[in-house]
Formats: structure tokens, sequence, C-alpha cells
């Protein structure tokens, strides 16, 4: 009778603890949503740094002593957010949020920074920056794909000022097009690292951009080259993630790029062989938000977020198992990153954003 006694304890303990963890994780996800007050949050974030000229991590390569100049002159439409990069996705938060909640609290004062640095002039400026014999190779693959993304955007938005962002925009467009077309047929190797030099990155919003403008042979150059360096990988190693700087999971952003160029099926047999182990993924943990490189774990739960989010569409019989490991990576960074450092307040939003328009594209 005792054991009897003690095996029903055990299930009924079991059981109550199921329906706790289960009523846990609705709840979490429940809360981890693109509602008009969170946008409000992040779009201040973004908008408070696209104009903030310093601190200010140039990256450049000199030529001689006229390339010591400041910021805003080399860069006058993204000079701000502390690199170039940022300031590219400062933008493109901007304009994400525009788009989705145009009454947004700074909706006005969003607009006039904006028009203010996507001038035509300005966007020749960046051109030449980029054309510089010493510089050609600037922000290459990383910052080329948020460029992508902003273009992205704003070619599907039906606003008059939007559209004239995005048709002055249009000469860096055709240079970033053209070096991606250079670029990866030169490239016989993938780099897998979880920063910014990451291949699958690259190539993924670049992959989003053709199929939006129908840019055909850099779609075609993009399948063709995933399938080169990926198809073949097994067993990813994701017990070697995260790197103590990353803000990319390598595994997952491989597996983002070839869930796009792989067919529904052919991509499920892949993915089974790449990623069986994917549930053991737990959120990073970030010890010091005030240091510039370890705060890049929150951006890792962020990455790993949207592409689990996304991957829900190829896993069908596991969405749910998906988005709940997703949520758990959100929660675990969304409330934490206004810490008030610059060092991740400067990017971070555009990472939250992006993963909880993934989220958002579930229901749709």
């Amino acid at each position: 009778m005792r054991i009897c006694f003690y095996l029903i304890l055990l299930f009924l303990l079991v059981s109550c603890q199921s329906e706790t963890t289960s009523s846990d994780s609705e709840t979490m996800g429940e809360k981890i949503s693109l509602s008009i007050e969170e946008a409000n949050k992040l779009s201040k974030m973004a908008f408070h740094c696209i104009d903030q000229e310093y601190p200010n991590k140039l990256g450049q390569v000199l030529g001689d002593s006229s390339y010591l100049a400041g910021p805003r002159e080399l860069h006058p439409a993204f000079y701000g957010c502390f690199d170039w990069h940022s300031a590219v996705h400062g933008h493109w938060a901007l304009v994400r949020i525009l788009k989705s909640f145009p009454e947004i609290e700074l909706a006005t004062e969003i607009r006039k920074k904006l028009a203010k640095n996507l001038t035509a002039e300005n966007i020749k400026k960046e051109v030449l920056y980029f054309q510089d014999k010493h510089n050609k190779n600037y922000e290459r693959t990383y910052g080329w794909a948020w460029l992508l993304k902003l273009l992205t955007e704003l070619d599907s938005w039906d606003d008059p000022q939007g559209k004239e962002w995005r048709e002055n925009l249009r000469p860096l467009e055709e240079l970033i097009v053209d070096k991606y077309l250079e670029f990866l047929p030169k490239l016989s190797y993938p780099i897998r690292v979880g920063e910014h030099p990451n291949t699958a990155f690259g190539l993924t919003f670049a992959w989003d951009y053709a199929i939006q403008t129908n840019q055909e042979e850099l779609k075609t150059l993009i399948e063709s080259r995933a399938r080169d360096y990926y198809m073949s990988d097994k067993q990813c190693p994701l017990s070697w993630e995260p790197g103590g700087f990353d803000f990319l999971s390598p595994c997952l952003q491989e597996a983002d790029i070839m869930s796009r160029v792989l067919g529904e099926e052919e991509f499920e047999r892949w993915f089974a062989d790449f990623l069986p182990n994917v549930k053991q993924l737990k959120p990073a943990v970030v010890s010091d938000r005030s240091d510039g490189k370890i705060v890049h774990l929150d951006g890792l739960n962020f990455s790993r977020a949207w592409v689990l989010y996304r991957l829900t569409a190829n896993m069908k019989d596991q969405k749910a198992e998906f988005v709940q490991l997703a949520d758990e990576h959100m929660s675990s960074s969304l409330e934490k990153m206004t810490s008030g450092d610059y060092a991740g307040e400067h990017w971070l939003a555009s990472f939250a954003l992006y993963a909880l328009s993934s989220k958002e594209s579930l229901t749709h």
C-alpha cells in the first residue's frame, strides 16, 4: 500500500509541474508580442541613436591623412548609433515601426529625422565612400545585408515619403547588389562565426531583398552558393554554442537560409540530419550589459528567437515546441536590454523588433 501511495503522489506532483510549466509558457508567450507599447519603447531607442554621432567606431582604412574626418562628414546618412551598420538597422527599425504603427508617439519626429538623413545628396556621399579603393569591402557583408533589409522594408511600403526615401537609396542599393554579385562567386568557403562576417546571415537578408524586388540574378546566385556551402552539412555542433561574443547562432543562421532556398520536404530531410538536437538550446546568460562584446549575447537570444519563429513554417508538427523555445530566448533578454548602457541600447532594439516581427508573422 505504501508503494502505491508514493506512486500516486509522484504522479500528482509530475502532473502539477507539467500543468504549471504549460501555464507559465502560455503566459510568457502572451507577454511577448509587438504591441503598441513595445513599439513605443523600441522606437525611442532607435530614434535617439540614429543622429548620435559619438561615441563612434568607424572601422575605416586610412589611405592618407585626408581620410581623417568625423562620422557625420564621412557618412552623412548613417553616422549615428556607434557604427555604420547599427545606424542602418536603426533606420530600418524606425521604418518598420512606422509601417506597423502609424500612430506611434514619435511618428512626426521620426519622419523628420529620416527625411533629414535619407536625402539623395547624402546617399551619393555614402556611395563615394564605398567606391574608395581602400574601403571597397567596407561592412562586408553584415552592413550590406542590413542595407538591403532597409530597402526591402521601404520597397513594400505604400507611403509617399517611404517611396521618396527608397528612390534616394537606389544608387547605394545598386552598388551593394553589385558587390554581392562580385563577392559571392569568389567566396569558396562560408564564414561560420557568431558575429558580423557570418555568411549565412548575409545571404538570408539578401535573399529576402531579392524576392521582394525581383532580383532574379541575385536570388539564383544565393541559392547556388547556399547549396554549395551547406547542403552536405550534418550534425551541427550546438554544444559549441554560444561563443563568448556571439550575437548570431552559426547553426541556426545556416538553417535560416536553407529554409528559404530549399523546398519544404527537402528542408525537413536536411534539417533532421543537420540539427536533430535543436531543442537542447538554452538562452544565453549575459553577465555584464555594460561590456560591448558580452552584451552581444542578448542579441544572440533575439536572433535565435527570430530563426526559431520562422522555422515553424517548415516544422509544423513541432510548431508549439519551437515557439516555446523562441519565447524562452526572448523573455530572457527583452526586459533587460534597456539597461541604460549605450553598449547594447544602440543596436538591440532592432534585433528585438525583428524577432517580435517574426513572431507576429506567425499569425498572418
